[in-house]
């Protein structure tokens, strides 16, 4: 076999193996703290899980190592890369400029449909924390981040978020599952999505950056209380 059909072998080989459902299941199951961090990730059980050849999962953990979730080991395959407090923190920092000029350029452009839906999303998100679904919240949550992303229509921004987010997404999921912080965290959101309803660039970028730093509080506090040695009995 020539160099040449053998290259265009791999290729082939290479493009059948890509499956974005499969990284996104695999993502999506890192966020939500279904794979710890650490935690080996075998290319056997993951296609089983997911109905996928080992080839389509090894391509989706590369993938997934580039957006900084999997950290590949030489000779031992692959793990859940562990991301400190303070580098989601370091995320989130980077994130406030990025995702605040998002939902500026949001404001800016949205239409009257958009405005209609995200009224709807805005009440969804409310109800869901009142009825106490905060798998539901976490949901809409990231559905609103995408949303304003793509509306953005900044296509740089939203490369860099899409990546940046997804190494500091699973701090903030730990923090929506607590009732106390979700009854924060959902006027936050109704606050950025009321800015870019009323087509206020300069309020829904603060509004992002507000909801951001209270984050950012509110991982510190977590984090400070968790290294506190627990009180004697």
């Amino acid at each position: 076999m020539s160099s040449a059909s053998g290259g265009q072998s791999l290729a082939a080989e290479t493009a059948a193996a890509v499956d974005p459902r499969v990284t996104d299941l695999i993502r999506d199951a890192i966020i939500r703290g279904e794979y710890a961090p650490n935690q080996r990730l075998i290319e056997a059980d993951l296609g089983a899980a997911f109905s996928a050849s080992r080839a389509t999962v090894r391509t989706a953990l590369l993938e997934l190592a580039g957006e900084g979730l999997v950290e590949r080991l030489p000779n031992r395959g692959s793990r859940v890369r562990a991301i400190s407090v303070d580098e989601a923190i370091e995320i989130l920092e980077v994130r406030i400029g990025v995702e605040g000029l998002c939902a500026a350029k949001t404001a800016a452009s949205i239409s009257d449909e958009n405005v209609a839906a995200f009224h709807g999303l805005r009440a969804r998100m409310i109800e869901s924390v009142a009825e106490g679904d905060l798998v539901e919240y976490s949901r809409l949550n990231l559905y609103l981040d995408v949303r304003i992303r793509e509306l953005s229509h900044h296509a740089t921004a939203s490369e860099v978020l899409s990546r940046l987010h997804a190494q500091s997404v699973r701090h903030q999921f730990k923090l929506s599952s607590r009732p106390q912080r979700a009854k924060v965290s959902v006027l936050e959101h109704a606050a950025i999505i009321d800015a870019v309803v009323a087509r206020d660039p300069g309020a829904a970028e603060q509004a992002v950056r507000s909801h951001l730093l209270s984050v950012i509080d509110a991982l510190r506090e977590v984090s400070s209380a968790e290294s506190r040695p627990a009180a004697a009995s």
